[in-house]
């Protein structure tokens, strides 16, 4: 129960990564989920900059955020399937790992 409750992005993660010290499989879940997390903060500031940069443009603006958009609107579906199937399989008991973001968890864990 409680590496699914790690899963919930950012606040979840921190607060079960701080206070869970021996669990592996909790901790391992709450960095995945501080990973993700930051992942969606680093698209969305990417995405905010763009759009603040672009938008201005008349023409050219409009195109742009429309380009934009579309990826950034797939970002968010992504990282929040990944999330209900880590929350699904955390309290499952299966430990999974997302795509590339498994890795880096059990590099910050020391479990290479």
């Amino acid at each position: 129960m409680a590496a699914a409750i790690a899963c919930i992005p950012l606040i979840g993660g921190i607060i079960f990564y701080i206070l869970e010290k021996k669990d592996n499989f909790v901790r391992f879940y709450a960095m995945q989920s501080i990973i993700l997390s930051g992942a969606l903060l680093l698209c969305w500031f990417v995405y905010w900059v763009a759009h603040w940069m672009l938008i201005h443009i008349p023409v050219i603006g409009v195109i742009f955020y429309i380009v934009l958009y579309l990826p950034w609107a797939f970002a968010i579906v992504a990282i929040f399937v990944f999330f209900i199937v880590a929350i699904v399989k955390a309290f499952s008991g299966v430990l999974w790992e997302i795509p590339y973001i498994g890795a880096m968890a059990r590099k910050q864990l020391g479990e290479t």
